[in-house]
């Protein structure tokens, strides 16, 4: 298999994208709305996609809650956005970190039910005022320590559910004044309070079995190159300051802040460090540019990969109405959900 993980176009395979698959062997699958209708549907695109791999390979989502939810009402429940567990936590460390765990949780059996083994949170972003909103209310706040508390709690309860967390955006993306979706955030802070902040609140979570960069410019320690694609980022900071071992995946390597063409992001990712390359708009030229471009998984991060699949257990029991009804009675006060879900 190769080191990337890809997206598809739709709902179903198209002729062209079974070929993909069974020649290019990406490493995972990743699921967008424009691949969601109902439930049966999303089951069958992934069975498919399974048996033309020829194996059980991971299949990933953004299913965070609040404006970023893959799958969402009528045929799945809403969940609140990040921001409303830092609230609760405010208020009870204990409720907060119950919620959190809770919701992630259900999120998990929602997940889990469909043959989605991968959920693309916690986010352990540490907000900081006048950041751009891209990150806004999907961070669980602004101090380091409420935020890789919450962000354990939300693995530890994915995990539950037998659904793998993936850490992002390492080394951060919280101080951010630019959405790399469109263009490249440039953050100019000094690295002794980079260390203190957003780089402190991934320490407690470096044995996560999976991560993912952030498309982000650290002047402080590499001047030029976005932490994706930086040697410098990846050695000195998201693998010996923050200590993280797991699989390291790139963030979409289609945004638009990224230079180069697909084959040259996906080159400079994997030689800066990352295992794996994340490519996620399902346009067909670019996918075969991804797979060109993208080596064969091995070594070290062969390794790491079977790691972070490895770390994958049978889910726990859980009784989703009863477990819904506790978690919305620890949401009380803070959120609740759309009128059609309640």
């Amino acid at each position: 298999m190769r080191a990337f993980i890809t997206g598809v176009a739709g709902p179903e395979l198209s002729n062209n994208e079974r070929a993909f698959l069974r020649d290019a062997q990406p490493w995972g699958l990743i699921l967008f709305q424009r691949n969601v209708t109902a439930p049966e549907s999303v089951k069958r695109l992934i069975g498919e996609a399974r048996s033309v791999l020829g194996r059980e390979a991971p299949v990933l989502i953004d299913q965070e809650g609040g404006r970023v939810q893959r799958l969402g009402p009528p045929h799945w429940p809403a969940y609140p956005a990040g921001a409303a567990y830092g609230a609760i936590y405010d208020r009870d460390r204990q409720q907060g970190l119950a919620a959190a765990r809770s919701g992630a949780r259900l999120i998990a059996a929602d997940l889990a039910a469909l043959g989605i083994d991968v959920n693309c949170i916690p986010i352990a972003d540490v907000l900081v005022a006048g950041a751009d909103p891209v990150v806004g209310d999907r961070a669980y706040g602004h101090d380091p320590g409420k935020v890789a508390a919450i962000a354990a709690a939300i693995a530890q309860g994915l995990l539950e559910g037998g659904v793998l967390p993936v850490l992002k955006h390492l080394p951060g993306h919280g101080r951010a004044t630019a959405d790399s979706h469109a263009r490249l955030p440039v953050v100019d802070t000094d690295r002794p309070t980079l260390e203190a902040t957003d780089f402190a609140a991934f320490r407690p979570l470096a044995a996560l079995p999976l991560g993912m960069t952030a498309h982000v410019v650290f002047t402080a320690i590499d001047p030029i190159a976005p932490a994706t694609v930086s040697p410098t980022i990846v050695r000195e900071v998201i693998r010996d300051s923050i200590g993280f071992k797991g699989l390291l995946m790139s963030d979409d390597i289609s945004m638009g802040a990224l230079a180069g063409s697909i084959a040259e992001r996906c080159r400079a990712a994997i030689g800066a460090g990352c295992d794996v390359v994340l490519h996620c708009n399902g346009e067909m030229a670019e996918m075969i540019a991804v797979a060109a471009a993208a080596p064969v998984l091995a070594d070290e991060a062969a390794r790491r990969a079977a790691a972070a699949l490895a770390a994958k257990r049978q889910a726990d029991a859980i009784d989703p109405a009863a477990g819904r009804n506790d978690f919305l009675k620890l949401m009380a006060g803070v959120w609740q959900p759309p009128q059609s879900n309640a």
